[in-house]
C-alpha cells in the first residue's frame, strides 16, 4: 500500500483471518482484529504482534454475526479502507436434517453480517475515492459439498453479492472481490477431519486421507495454509488490484473441477 491505511479484518481471532490480519500488519497498516470472545481476541492480537513486532493493532469484540454487534463495531470504528468480510461458520449436517434454524443462522453470519459491514463502509469509501471490500468466500460455493449444503449456499450468495456491489460502486475506485479458499489447515478444519476420519488417527495421516477420499479433484494434494489464502488476499486488497472488481478468485489448490470462477 502506498500509504498506511485501516483495514478491518471480521473474524480473526484464528485461521485464515488472523493470517489476513497478520499480512495487512507487516504491511504498516493499522487492523482492526475482531472476534466474539473478548479474550480470545486480545490472544489474537498479542501472537500478531509477536510475529510482526511493533503495528499498530485495535482489537474489538463484537459479535458481527447480529445487528447489534455491527453497530458496537460502527460505534468504535467509524470508517475503514478495507474491508475483510471473513467471519463465518462452517458443519456438516445431511441435507434433510438442516433446520430452519440453522438455514436462518447460516445465512445471519455467512452472508448478513457481510453485507451490513459493506453497507456502512463501503459508501464512506467511495466519498473518499479508494477502498477495498473482500468477501472470504470458498470452493464450496461452486462446488457444493454434499455433505454441507447450506454452508455452500452462503458462500454462493456471497459471490452474488459481491459482484453486485461491485457493479453499484463502479467508477468510485472501490473495489469489491470475493476470494475463494479451498480446504485450509485452520482449528476449525483441523477439528472437521478429525470428526470425518477419526480422532485417534494422526493428523498427517488423516489430512492425506481425507483429501484422497473427500477432495480427488484436488490438484495441490494437501490442505491449503492460511497464509497462503492471506497472501492473495493482501494483493487483493492492495493498490496493485486496482484493476481487479467484480470478481471470485481462487486459491483453493485447483479443487473445483472448473475453469471460471
Amino acid at each position: 500500500m502506498s500509504s498506511p491505511r485501516t483495514v478491518l479484518v471480521s473474524g480473526s481471532t484464528s485461521g485464515i483471518g488472523e493470517a489476513i490480519a497478520t499480512a495487512f500488519a507487516r504491511d504498516g497498516a493499522t487492523v482492526i482484529v475482531n472476534g466474539r470472545d473478548p479474550d480470545r481476541t486480545d490472544a489474537a492480537v498479542a501472537r500478531i504482534q509477536e510475529q510482526v513486532g511493533r503495528c499498530e493493532l485495535i482489537p474489538v469484540a463484537a459479535d458481527l454475526g447480529t445487528a447489534d454487534g455491527a453497530q458496537e463495531l460502527f460505534d468504535r470504528v467509524p470508517d475503514v479502507d478495507v474491508l475483510v468480510n471473513n467471519l463465518g461458520i462452517f458443519a456438516a449436517v445431511p441435507v434433510f436434517e438442516i433446520t430452519d434454524a440453522d438455514w436462518m443462522r447460516f445465512f445471519e453470519v455467512n452472508v448478513l453480517s457481510g453485507v451490513r459491514l459493506a453497507r456502512h463502509y463501503a459508501p464512506r469509501m467511495a466519498e473518499r475515492g479508494w477502498g477495498r471490500v473482500i468477501f472470504i468466500s470458498s470452493e464450496s460455493s461452486v462446488f457444493i459439498p454434499t455433505e454441507m449444503v447450506h454452508y455452500g449456499v452462503t458462500k454462493t450468495a456471497q459471490l452474488s453479492v459481491a459482484r453486485g456491489l461491485a457493479q453499484e460502486l463502479k467508477g468510485t475506485g472501490v473495489t469489491v472481490n470475493s476470494v475463494l479458499p479451498g480446504p485450509t489447515l485452520t482449528e476449525g478444519v483441523r477439528d472437521f477431519i478429525g470428526d470425518r476420519i477419526g480422532k485417534d488417527v494422526p493428523f498427517e495421516e488423516a489430512e492425506r486421507r481425507f483429501i484422497a477420499e473427500e477432495r480427488p479433484t484436488s490438484l495441490l494434494g494437501r490442505l491449503i495454509r492460511p497464509d497462503e489464502v492471506a497472501n492473495l488476499v493482501h494483493y487483493v486488497g492492495s493498490d496493485a488490484a486496482s484493476a481487479t472488481t467484480g470478481a471470485a478468485l481462487r486459491v483453493d489448490g485447483g479443487v473445483a473441477p472448473t475453469i471460471i470462477p
